[in-house]
């Protein structure tokens, strides 16, 4: 029997490649983590925004997890754009059925260019059945809005924003600073009790398309490998810090980042 890590993705597929499924896929492999697929929807964009957003059937989503969890199985699943409230739920209901325990909810909303990556109906559907079967969540400033209906403008309402979404039943809130001004970013890591920061110099670039799930990829890759959350947590965000100071500068608008960072 392999010992070799595995993760899984369920996600929107990228055509451009720098996030979504592909983003995920990049990052399991350069981490050294087996990594598997669901694609829920199918989105026409480049590195200047979205054209279109094409969602599969609920049946297609759902099969493609159940097929894959019930022969190759996975050690840690993560979850980005769901589009819709049926895809949310009868994702939800998969992973519940496989008993997937350390699953990384990165609730993607919008797009870099503002186009919609999750209907308002759904963010509904995300607190209800998602966060409380997620280990973590990773919202950015403006998804913990989402979530919470609340205004985040400083790190005070950070910590408030996180025990908020704590309180939907989801284990770890990432609360990701990047959209905050300041040379320095700070990310927060709340368990319930504790708030743990961390801390680097903000890269100025344009180059950011995708970060967000590429560092819940990275994430739940170390996870999968069996890494308590915490380190998980900074592992991965190394990982993204190098990944976007080292961005490979492609396309006319927001690029991509570096899925060939290394880790440590």
């Amino acid at each position: 029997m392999s010992t070799l890590a595995k993760a899984m993705t369920i996600a929107g597929s990228d055509s451009g490649g720098g996030a979504g499924i592909q983003a995920d896929l990049k990052t399991f492999h350069q981490l050294r983590v087996y990594g598997t697929s669901a694609i829920t929807a199918i989105t026409a964009q480049n590195t200047l925004g979205v054209a279109g957003v094409y969602p599969l059937p609920v049946e297609a989503v759902t099969q493609q997890i159940h097929e894959v969890l019930r022969d190759i199985g996975t050690d840690a699943a993560k979850t980005g754009m769901l589009f819709n409230a049926e895809i949310i739920q009868a994702v939800a209901e998969e992973l519940k059925a496989f008993q997937v325990n350390h699953l990384v909810v990165d609730p993607v909303m919008v797009a870099k260019g503002g186009a919609k990556l999750l209907l308002d109906e759904a963010i509904a559907a995300v607190k209800q059945h998602l966060l409380p079967i997620a280990e973590v969540v990773t919202p950015n400033l403006p998804e913990a809005e989402c979530l919470t209906g609340m205004s985040i403008q400083n790190a005070e309402q950070m910590r408030e924003g996180a025990r908020a979404i704590h309180d939907l039943g989801v284990r770890y809130v990432v609360m990701k600073g990047g959209h905050l001004e300041g040379d320095e970013v700070i990310d927060l890591l709340y368990d319930g009790q504790v708030f743990h920061e961390l801390r680097h110099e903000r890269i100025h670039t344009r180059h950011t398309h995708g970060t967000g799930c590429t560092f819940s990829a990275a994430l739940t890759a170390e996870l999968a490998k069996g890494l308590p959350v915490e380190q998980a947590v900074e592992r991965a965000n190394r990982f993204i810090y190098q990944a976007i100071k080292t961005a490979p500068e492609i396309g006319a608008g927001h690029g991509p980042t570096n899925h060939w960072a290394e880790a440590e």
